[in-house]
């Protein structure tokens, strides 16, 4: 999945959650912390696999519950005084980014593609990943039903943000100010 089609799921599994257990949009640390987490094993596994050459795939540690799970945990300690839904909010955004990776392979019975989710303990899934770099698969691009899907999702969960009073534009805001102030 692309970055816009990981960062849609996150915000709408979250701005959900927020709902049900609210009655509230999500607010806008929460909202970054979010938009983090569903970058996160991209922003660890991609550099430390196609640049650096000390993981053997873009969906190995970053992509691990091994990893993430303990993350989270950690994060909920950390901040367990100040808002655990900034916790929540990245272990929405850092678990979906994980499942939803793995989901269509899982769907389709090709449970090699899955392994990701407890790497180091399987090897990484079989994927082709000679040479890659991250601007190169941006190059790479292609139409096809999921680019489309990817962009559709993303659309709607823009939609539903600036319905919902654009969370986390406020936030930016008030640190730009102090930063400049």
């Amino acid at each position: 999945m692309w970055p816009w089609g990981h960062a849609a799921t996150g915000y709408l599994l979250y701005a959900a959650y927020t709902r049900l257990r609210y009655d509230r949009p999500p607010d806008g640390p929460a909202t970054l912390l979010l938009l983090f987490g569903t970058q996160l094993p991209d922003l660890i596994d991609k550099p430390l696999a196609w640049t650096l050459l000390v993981l053997p795939s873009g969906r190995s540690l970053g992509h691990s519950l091994l990893l993430l799970v303990p993350l989270v945990l950690i994060a909920a300690v950390v901040v367990r005084n100040r808002d655990t839904e900034w916790a929540i909010a990245l272990a929405v955004g850092a678990l979906s980014h994980a499942i939803v990776d793995v989901l269509p392979a899982a769907l389709r019975g090709e449970f090699a593609y899955t392994t990701s989710l407890v790497w180091p303990l399987l090897p990484p899934p079989p994927y082709d990943e000679q040479g890659r770099t991250i601007i190169g698969q941006f190059l790479s691009l292609e139409p096809t039903p999921m680019l489309t899907f990817e962009l559709v999702l993303a659309l709607v969960a823009v939609a539903v943000w600036w319905r919902q009073g654009r969370p986390g534009i406020d936030t930016i805001r008030a640190v730009v100010v102090a930063r400049d102030g």
